[in-house]
């Protein structure tokens, strides 16, 4: 109630209100105000049914309590009386979110202005004992406290309460409020699948549903997980496989490295024993050295001496064989030198015959060149005499010049007026383009007018479409719909015309000739079944009508004008209007005029007057003579406020069809200039050709004559440059002769070189002889010398001398060398083997791996060189290729375990999925077979078509299932899916309803909710699905449904079953103490039976 002073109050309930016989049932609330009816009428309820509302200073209501029925219950009342106030209870009471509602996003909203707090109670059945559940809203912290059967609770809790009742305030297949109605079309299948579900379907449908949707999307997972780790798996296998090979090779070269590393440790051990050997062995040998040393020496003296002698005499005989070897090897470097220089001499002998020869081929080029540079002149000379005879071509280039001067002033020219024509077309453009921006301006205002009347009167804007596609039947002017025509220049007057000219005159078409108003009816109201006005204007013009008394004569009432001079119209208009009402007579005040309004009444006898908010009719009373008037408010202007100056567009239009002509004007002077430019380009280029031809043939004369001279001048060079053969031969033959003088003294001197060499050549070679007789004597003696003793041979060998204790000294020496070799040795073979000190035995390990291995120094060297060979032949590996080797072994190893448990997994997840499948999809499809087949039945009974089926594109895609509707409302057209886009608005509402009552029979919910869904819908589909609504609601087998609504098309079919819910709420509406139920169902049936 918008009132403060309004008393609390109870809604009430009238039953069956369109059936004359029928009685009214009151229900009654108990002290407690819980909800009490007859026995019979309670066992209709379904468990959660809606037995209560109590409303406490919420949104419109003061106090009110709501008793809906079990089956379909009609809220109606006028806009504004809290129809969907009831709608906000219902689903804030039940823990419902604010955004459901799509009003106001804080509770705190929902209490009535100007209260502290307000709350909601709703009356729950329930076999074992009904749920009342209160929600008490505050105002100052946004908070809600919430009670459960008079003891206090959570949210939690009612909410959890509400689902044990498949209760779902949140699902528009059961609860749809008036803000939400045009989201249900814009659902999608997947959503509307999942909403009908949750509303109609078994509980476990939607779990398993939601499973379905889980095991999917861990079996893709798995999918996806299998699949990487099988790839990854077999790349690793490949891998590895690729370093199988090196890892062998790697072991490979690692025997040999042992190998290798064991021969080292064996080597010194070999050296040792070796050295120790060899020791003995000089011991011995020192030994019998002390014995042999004397008896050696005596023995071999004299040979010794004669050996010795020999070899005296032998050192001068090869240093003198040296000397003269020197000796020989300078000569022939001396004859080599000369050789050299012989050589040369030909070399220079050669180059002054070449010279020769070039000056010879040089002087015969010159003669060869003389004679054709002499014929080239006869034949210029020939040429120049031929052109003597034509005529001199200065005068014609002269002309041409000329000529060509006055096209390139003409061409500037022509240049400077196109860039003047450029320029003055740029402003024309620019013009234009501006009054085409203000004109499109001024046609977007018409164009938003003519929306204005596209959404208030559809029927009018249709007729307009029709008449300006069929002006041509027409003889006479005929005028679209006044509002568009009627500009009124100062848009705070419009509302003095709007109140003054009636909403269908505003809408009327208005012509001049009663036949094309006639024709034009036929058309669109007749035919097209159309609801339009239409007026004709007087025959005799009205407009310039003049009022009965100038305005200047009422200006002391405050009266500024008459409603005519406040807007423009077409003449034919403005006439209708002055003669139907008068605008031309009617004057418009101001707040002084209201002020003085008694005496304006009684002295300007004026039947019609404005004051600046309210309007005054005058009328004499024609018994008493006396004077009534009656004045009302203004009601805001709507349809005129919008101004559009008709002169100015009339200029406009004739500025713009000036800056076109302009803009043409310009283009035609363009082409033409272009086309004086294209001749004069084509004359200059003729011209230019004629001039390069005319230049040419003078040119050539003088061309000839320079040519002439050139050939001239270079023919006297050559004949100036030439050569003296006689003398170049003479020199030549000067010249080499003196070169053959030089190489004969260069001979001369070879020969005494020649000679020296052989002089000593047969000196050495007698040396020669001379030195081999000595040295075969002395080879003789060391014969004898090594037969008679071994050991002396030996000594002679080493270069010993007779002296036997000098040999006794070296074995000294050895010994003592190969002892700390032998030291050394052991040593170093001990700490390669990692032995302690001390320790002179080989490990028992070791000497079986040494026994493997060669013994002697030469082979171990020989194996070592071999090994190392072979190792150095594996490259480009190390120890982290075998660790990878090995590391992704182990991976592999552990990945195909991992394999085979997801592979598991992944089967064991399909097979739950189809175990879910099977028990979820067969029932969803026999469930949505039920659906289409009732939802196929109420559209067939309207004579349209429509089905619902279960749509996926793919079948394992679980997540992608959806319900599709598709319907057809005309029979030319095919089913088309519904869509926001597709279907007009009233199509939409009843596909969403028919929709929903499908789904009520199959309900499992308690009740539902639908606001104000008949809106859109014409009153064919309107009263069709009513009819459908009431014979679906009210059977026995369904649950509770709230239709809410302001308006009812009459002589609808109701039902027993219906309960009428009549919302009385507002200022203007008796307090509930003075309301008398009887009284009115008295004067019903009575003004029913009249």
């Amino acid at each position: 109630m918008a009132l403060q002073s309004k008393r609390k109050r109870i809604s009430h309930i009238l039953t069956n209100s369109q059936i004359p016989n029928s009685q009214s049932t009151l229900p009654c609330t108990s002290q407690n105000g819980t909800f009490a009816q007859e026995d019979g009428r309670r066992g209709r309820f379904v468990e959660g049914s809606i037995l209560r509302i109590t409303m406490q200073n919420f949104l419109t209501y003061d106090h009110s309590v709501v008793f809906p029925g079990p089956n379909l219950n009609m809220i109606v009342g006028a806009n504004g009386t809290g129809k969907s106030s009831i709608v906000c209870a219902i689903c804030l009471g039940l823990a419902g979110k604010t955004a459901i509602l799509g009003r106001g996003d804080k509770v705190s909203l929902y209490v009535k202005r100007g209260c502290s707090k307000g709350s909601v109670e709703i009356e729950l059945y329930r076999t074992e004992g009904n749920l009342v559940i209160n929600r008490e809203l505050h105002v100052e912290n946004n908070q809600s406290v919430w009670m459960m059967n008079g003891k206090h609770s959570s949210q939690k809790a009612v909410e959890e309460a509400v689902r044990e009742l498949q209760i779902q305030v949140g699902n528009l297949c059961q609860f749809l409020p008036q803000e939400k109605v045009g989201e249900f079309a814009k659902m999608s299948k997947i959503e509307l699948l999942e909403a009908t579900e949750k509303s109609v379907g078994p509980p476990e449908m939607y779990n398993f549903h939601c499973e379905l949707k889980t095991f999917r999307t861990k079996e893709r997972d798995l999918e996806n997980l299998c699949k990487e780790k099988a790839n990854f798996l077999e790349k690793a296998k490949q891998r590895n496989e690729r370093n199988k090979v090196d890892v062998e090779r790697y072991h490979m070269k690692r025997r040999h490295l042992d190998r290798i590393q064991m021969l080292e440790k064996k080597k010194p051990w070999v050296e040792y024993e070796t050295a120790r050997k060899e020791l003995e062995e000089v011991k011995k040998q020192r030994e019998e050295m002390k014995k042999t040393a004397k008896s050696l020496k005596e023995a071999h003296a004299p040979l010794m001496r004669k050996i010795q002698a020999i070899a005296t005499t032998l050192q001068p005989i090869e240093n003198q064989m040296k000397e003269k070897t020197i000796k020989i090897r300078e000569a022939s470097q001396k004859c080599k030198q000369k050789q050299d220089q012989m050589d040369r001499k030909n070399k220079e002998i050669d180059d002054i015959k070449q010279a020769l020869s070039l000056k010879q081929t040089e002087e015969a080029d010159r003669q060869k060149r003389i004679g054709n540079t002499r014929q080239m002149i006869q034949d210029l000379q020939r040429q120049l005499d031929n052109m003597g005879n034509q005529e001199d071509v200065t005068p014609r280039i002269e002309t041409v010049n000329a000529e060509l001067r006055r096209i390139q002033e003409e061409k500037a020219r022509l240049d400077g007026e196109r860039q003047d024509l450029r320029r003055d077309k740029d402003e024309a453009n620019g013009e234009l383009r501006r009054l085409q921006n203000r004109l499109r301006s001024l046609e977007d205002m018409m164009n938003r007018k003519e929306e204005m009347l596209r959404t208030r009167f559809r029927d009018t804007h249709t007729a307009l479409q029709w008449l300006r596609n069929h002006r041509n039947l027409f003889e006479g002017n005929v005028y679209e719909p006044m509002m568009l025509v009627i500009n009124v220049r100062d848009p705070r007057h419009a509302k003095y015309i709007e109140n003054h000219i009636p909403v269908n005159d505003l809408r009327a078409f208005v012509f001049q000739k009663q036949q094309d108003m006639e024709t034009f009816m036929a058309a669109v109201r007749d035919k097209q079944n159309l609801r339009v006005n239409s007026v004709i204007a007087p025959a005799e013009s009205c407009a310039n009508k003049p009022p009965s008394r100038h305005i200047d004569s009422l200006k002391h009432f405050g009266f500024f004008s008459y409603l005519r001079e406040l807007f423009d119209a077409p003449e034919e208009v403005m006439s209708y209007l002055c003669h139907q009402y008068r605008v031309h007579d009617v004057p418009v005040g101001t707040e002084k005029t209201k002020s003085m309004i008694e005496m304006v009444i009684k002295e300007s006898h004026l039947r019609m007057i404005y004051t600046a908010e309210e309007k005054y009719t005058v009328k004499k009373s024609a018994y008493s003579n006396k004077t009534i008037s009656s004045n009302s408010a203004l009601r805001p202007s709507f349809f005129l406020t919008m101004a559009i100056d008709a002169e100015e567009r009339r200029q406009l239009e004739e500025q713009l069809s000036a800056a076109q002509q302009q803009v043409q004007n310009v283009d035609a002077r363009m082409r033409a200039v272009e086309e004086q430019q294209v001749k004069l380009e084509r004359r200059d280029n003729e011209l230019r050709t004629e001039k390069k031809h005319l230049s040419e043939l003078k040119g050539k004369k003088r061309q000839l004559e320079q040519k002439i001279s050139t050939k001239q001048d270079s023919l006297r060079q050559m004949e100036q440059g030439g050569i003296n053969l006689q003398e170049a031969e003479e020199e030549a033959k000067t010249k080499i002769s003196h070169v053959n003088d030089q190489k004969v003294a260069i001979v001369a001197e070879i020969l005494t070189f020649m000679k020296s060499r052989a002089r000593l050549s047969m000196e050495k070679v007698f040396l020669a002889l001379e030195s081999a007789g000595l040295t075969a004597e002395k080879t003789k003696l060391e014969s004898d010398l090594r037969d008679g003793s071994a050991e002396l041979r030996r000594a002679e060998v080493r270069g010993h001398t007779d002296n036997c204790c000098q040999a006794f000294t070296e074995l000294d020496q050895r010994k003592t060398s190969l002892l700390g070799t032998c030291k050394n040795l052991m040593r170093r073979a001990s700490e390669i083997c990692n032995m302690n000190p001390g320790e002179t035995v080989v490990p028992e390990i070791l000497r079986t791996a040494f026994s493997e291995l060669p013994d002697t120094l030469d082979e171990i060297d020989a194996m070592l060189n071999e090994e190392r060979t072979r190792a150095e032949c594996f490259t480009g590996l190390s120890e982290t290729v075998v660790e990878e080797y090995n590391k992704r072994e182990k991976e592999i190893k552990n990945m195909e375990k991992e394999l085979e448990e997801k592979t598991n997994a992944l089967n064991e997840y399909r097979q739950n999925i189809s175990e879910a499948k099977e028990r979820w999809l067969n029932p969803l499809k026999s469930l949505v077979e039920q659906i289409n087949e009732k939802f196929s039945d109420f559209f067939r009974s309207m004579h349209c078509a429509g089905e619902v089926d279960l749509h996926s594109e793919n079948e394992e895609e679980y997540d992608k299932y959806g319900i599709r509707i598709r319907v057809k409302f005309r029979s030319s057209t095919q089913l088309h899916e519904l869509t926001p886009h597709h279907q007009s608005g009233g199509e939409r509402s009843v596909s969403t309803m028919l929709y929903l009552m499908a789904l009520q029979e199959l309900n499992r919910c308690p009740f539902r909710v639908v606001d104000e869904i008949n809106q859109g819908m014409d009153p064919v589909n309107e009263r069709r699905v009513f009819d459908i609504v009431v014979k679906t609601a009210c059977s026995g087998n369904t649950s509770q449904y709230f239709f809410i609504t302001p308006k009812l098309l009459q002589n609808l079919t109701y039902a027993d079953e219906m309960t009428v819910l009549c919302v009385h709420n507002g200022p203007q509406m008796l307090p509930p103490n003075k309301w008398n139920e009887k009284a009115f169902i008295r004067r019903v049936k009575r003004r029913t039976n009249q």
